[in-house]
Parts: structure tokens; sequence; C-alpha cells
């Protein structure tokens, strides 16, 4: 293990360190699929998929983002994102057109259709919360602790490994 969060590993305690439900990996990869479960219904209601999603909490924070940026706040890579744009686009939430001052630069702009789709996701926190049976200062001290967690695990990975 290398880079600014390497620690010395701590000595194994045996069989039980290949148990299931010993790893915090498969804690996050269910947790996450539990909330897809969640968000699911929602998002059916709208028309779009739980990435397509995230692109708009990024625009709706900031329209006229390019692809590249929004690819680095998702770590999505242009072969995952070029598609979900195009599909974006196509279902009119979004219009893509290439950056003004360097043209190797895609830039991704609401359409108003876009949005006029935030006001309907206004209650998806809420509902999320809810669904959680947490209370949202809970969820914040959590996020921030899987932050945190993600950014070690990006600071130790293999340079190979990144995302575009």
């Amino acid at each position: 293990m290398s880079g600014p969060h390497a620690q010395t590993p701590a000595p194994s305690t045996g069989e039980s360190d290949l148990h299931l439900a010993t790893q915090i990996c498969f804690a996050v990869y269910s947790a996450a699929h539990a909330f897809n479960r969640i968000y699911k219904p929602l998002l059916d209601g709208l028309g779009l998929t739980y990435p397509q999603y995230l692109v708009l909490l990024l625009l709706w924070e900031e329209d006229g983002q390019t692809m590249k940026t929004i690819g680095q706040r998702l770590y999505l890579d242009s072969g995952t994102l070029t598609p979900l744009m195009k599909r974006l686009e196509t279902a009119g939430f979004v219009s893509r057109s290439r950056d003004a001052q360097d043209e190797r630069l895609m830039r991704i702009t609401l359409t108003e259709t876009g949005r006029m789709l935030r006001q309907k996701a206004l209650p998806f926190p809420d509902a999320i919360v809810c669904a959680t049976g947490q209370s949202p200062a809970r969820l914040k001290l959590l996020r921030d602790e899987i932050v945190g967690l993600r950014d070690a695990l990006h600071a130790n990975a293999a340079p190979d490994r990144g995302v575009a």
C-alpha cells in the first residue's frame, strides 16, 4: 500500500477475515443497492436512471459544466458518460454543445424541461431520510465518514485504475 494515507495493515485475525459479514466493501456495496431500490420508484416517475439523476443534481447546482468536469465529479469515464448524456439529451433534459473557447470540451446545459424537473425532485431527500430511519444530522456524519473513506481509497488506488 502506498500514498499519503498508507498505514501498516493490522495483523490478520484469521479465517473470519474472509467472511462476507466482516467486509466493509460488501456493507457499502449492499447499502448502495438498498439506496437504488428506494430511489428507483422515485426516479421512474421522472423517467430517469440513478446515474442520470446524479448528472442532473450537478447541473442543478451549476449549469453549463463540461463533460470532463461532470465525469470527474461522478467518477465516471467518458465511455460511460457519453451514452448517458445522449440519453438525457434525447429525453429533452439537456443539450450538448462544444465549448466556445476550447472545442475539445463538450458543455452540458439544462433545457427548460431539465430545469423544471428539479421541482419534481425536491421531495426526494426527505423520502430518503425517512427510508433510512436516521436523523438528518446522523446521515450527514455518516456521509462525511464515507466520503473520507472514498477519498482515502482513491488516494491509494493504482494509478492506472483512475477515472478520466
